[in-house]
This record gives structure tokens, sequence and C-alpha cells, in this order.
């Protein structure tokens, strides 16, 4: 459940680092005030959190699906 929410949480980080890089838009600082805000910091903080925790993703061993064949067949 941790990685699905880190994985949620940091392609919406993604999205709004689209919207800065294409519109010079920021939409976290739009809704809450500005960059410099309480709740903008946290927000960043948390897909940075979570950004960190998705580099995990990268090094865990993949487990096939029930459904997969073995090389033995």
């Amino acid at each position: 459940m941790l990685d699905n929410t880190s994985l949620v949480v940091t392609i919406i980080g993604a999205i709004n680092w689209l919207l800065v890089g294409l519109f010079q838009f920021d939409l976290v600082a739009f809704i809450f005030g500005g960059q410099a805000s309480t709740i903008s910091r946290i927000i960043y903080t948390v897909v940075g959190i979570a950004g960190l925790w998705c580099i995990s993703l990268l090094f865990k061993d993949k487990v096939p699906s029930s459904g997969a064949r073995s090389s033995r067949e």
C-alpha cells in the first residue's frame, strides 16, 4: 500500500513539475498560497519523500504473477 501511495504522490508531483516546465505555473503554490506557505512546503516535502521511497521500487524483487509461465514449460 505504501508503494502505491508513494507512486501516486510522485506522479502528482511530476505533473506539477510538468506544468512548471511548460507553462511556468506551479499548481501547488497557486492552490495553497505560494511556494513559501507552510502547507505548500509540507506538500513539496511529502512529494520528495515519496520520490525517495520510489527509488526503492527500482531495486525490489519482481514476483511473477500467478498466470506467468515458468521458463521450464
